[in-house]
């Protein structure tokens, strides 16, 4: 990582992640494997932020550390990519636990539960289809 640190894929620390490095990463990561109109790539950091601010707009009032929780929904994709859900899929179970591990120590690091409530969880997945919506219709091409 940029920062020096040194993350362990197989048992990643919360103590080895840094929001710059998540931050960076997230902006060099295209949505859609950069096929989206425009001269640049949509960044997962850009998606993330979009993200963040649509669960705000469904649960107004939505507590400070559940928008943290939004904005940091693909934050493990700063060390693995953004893989299409269909690819995802076809990798299987060890690449959820993988993923798990993963997002349970970025959430750790930033003061969260290693898992969301459902409720959160079932916020967070609404506002990112929402958001995947628009960008698959207004910037990926799908009609």
């Amino acid at each position: 990582m940029l920062s020096g640190r040194r993350l362990d894929l197989l048992d990643p620390s919360p103590f080895d992640i840094e929001i710059e490095d998540i931050a960076h990463g997230l902006a060099r990561v295209a949505r859609w494997n950069g096929q989206t109109v425009g001269e640049h790539a949509f960044s997962v950091a850009q998606h993330s932020c979009v993200v963040e601010e649509i669960a705000a707009h469904i649960r107004p009032g939505l507590e400070p550390k559940w928008r943290l929780a939004a904005l940091l929904h693909d934050a493990s994709e700063y060390v693995i990519g953004d893989m299409i859900s269909p690819f995802k899929a076809a990798l299987g179970v060890n690449y959820k636990a993988f993923e798990a591990r993963l997002e349970a120590a970025i959430h750790l690091r930033f003061a969260l539960p290693p898992k969301n409530p459902v409720e959160i969880k079932t916020l967070i997945k609404k506002a990112d289809v929402a958001c995947a919506y628009f960008e698959a219709t207004q910037l990926a091409g799908f009609s």
